[in-house]
């Protein structure tokens, strides 16, 4: 195979792997996404692009990233709207402006990748909007395929597949909210064979597949077989009732409009309402490719250390990051209010004089401003790696004036150590993909 493609989204869990098996397969991969400058450091290799969804909004905008390219894959989408985000932008005007650039500069190929349960009848934004992605695709004039995969499972996670690792790893019980929602679930290397295949000659045009695997098991036993495949000892799936999820659905909704992407919102719960399995449309035959249960792919993907690492930490990660902002924020305000005479007064003790006032509270705002940026998503690890240091120059100024405080029997200096170490983890656990 030769040729050169145009792979959008290639910085995503599904677009990464079509990168790479195109590439395998011969292909010349120009890589599409938002920011380049990380996972143009992963594949080297690949023509690396800024392909903004939100700003390429015209043909002529659209115009340089398909020079030279004779197909496209479009991996592109996103949940919800909120934190930079937007499902408009990513379904319908991105989109739209792509294919009248592809019709007028002749692309003899367009991959949609959609999903199940893309349609009006869900009552999504994201559903609704990715619908009019197949429809603008399904209307144009261009060789087209839409392929629509249940929940993609691989060795890695991300989204939904890493909560489900991590509900599975939960201690003592596994809860879920129905636990009947059907999955079949799709391996992603059966995705991307699958997309290598739609891009050889003869292969089926004009067609809207589903692409469900060939198991079905309900969200209970999703859990249950992430859980054995991790080695876990089995434990009871508990069903928690809707009302009792509302609050944490609500706070999901919330954090991605700030920008923490979260698979625990109400989006994502009405799309397993609606449908995450699909019908049957004979995709792999069509296609000419295997397709693998989900008991068969954990049997052939055995679980390293790492994915039990993964599961379990999935929930550590945001209390850690709530734990330690608050942390640092309500010390500030304490300082600041009933604590202030105190702070002040230690200061004296430490040999300060005069400056003790106002170290007291620039120490206390310095506090105050770190542990509410820690809360912002881009500056988390930056924020909490500043953290760290600020504590060793407060450890040292500590121990120059105040030595004695380390043999105090309620140790103020010793517990500020476990504090360094969390923020430490809370740096180290920041990547996203």
């Amino acid at each position: 195979m030769s040729g050169r493609v145009l792979v959008l989204g290639a910085n995503g869990f599904i677009g990464s792997h079509v990168a790479a098996a195109l590439s395998a397969e011969g292909w010349r991969v120009r890589a599409g996404a938002r920011r380049i400058a990380e996972p143009s450091r992963r594949a080297p290799s690949f023509d690396w692009v800024a392909a903004d969804f939100s700003k390429l909004t015209t043909a002529q905008a659209w115009a340089p990233l398909l020079d030279g390219v004779s197909a496209v894959v479009n991996c592109v989408g996103v949940l919800q709207d909120g934190g930079g985000d937007s499902t408009r932008a990513a379904h319908v005007d991105g989109p739209r402006a792509l294919i009248a650039a592809c019709e007028a500069a002749g692309v003899a190929r367009l991959i949609h990748v959609s999903a199940v349960g893309a349609d009006e009848a869900a009552g999504t934004d994201y559903a609704r909007t990715k619908a009019q992605t197949e429809r603008l695709v399904a209307d144009s004039t261009l060789d087209w395929l839409i392929l629509r995969p249940s929940l993609v499972v691989d060795r890695a996670a991300f989204g939904g597949t890493g909560l489900i690792r991590a509900l599975a790893a939960f201690p003592l019980f596994s809860p879920v909210v129905g636990g009947d929602q059907t999955f079949r679930p799709i391996p992603l290397g059966d995705l991307t064979a699958a997309i290598v295949a739609a891009l050889r000659p003869g292969a089926p045009s004009g067609l809207t597949l589903d692409m469900p695997g060939p198991e079905a098991v309900t969200m209970a036993q999703t859990v249950r077989l992430y859980r054995g495949w991790l080695g876990l000892t089995p434990a009871p799936v508990v069903r928690v009732p809707r009302a009792l999820a509302a609050p944490a659905l609500a706070a999901g909704d919330l954090l991605g409009r700030l920008g923490w992407s979260s698979p625990i919102r109400t989006t994502a719960m009405r799309q397993m309402d609606h449908d995450v399995s699909g019908h049957d449309s004979g995709w792999a035959q069509r296609l000419g490719v295997s397709s693998r249960g989900f008991s068969r792919f954990l049997a052939e993907t055995p679980a390293s250390v790492q994915d039990v690492w993964h599961a379990r930490l999935w929930f550590v990660r945001p209390i850690s990051i709530l734990t330690l902002g608050l942390f640092w924020l309500i010390t500030g305000l304490i300082s600041f209010g009933p604590g202030w005479s105190g702070a002040v007064s230690i200061l004296h003790e430490g040999g300060y004089g005069g400056w003790a006032g106002p170290v007291a509270w620039w120490g206390a705002l310095l506090d105050v401003v770190l542990g509410l940026a820690l809360f912002v998503r881009p500056w988390t690890a930056r924020v909490a790696i500043f953290m760290c240091l600020a504590t060793i120059g407060y450890l040292i100024a500590g121990t120059l004036s105040l030595p004695h405080y380390w043999t105090d029997p309620l140790g103020p200096w010793l517990k500020v150590l476990p504090m360094m170490a969390l923020c430490l983890f809370v740096a180290a656990t920041d990547t996203r993909r």
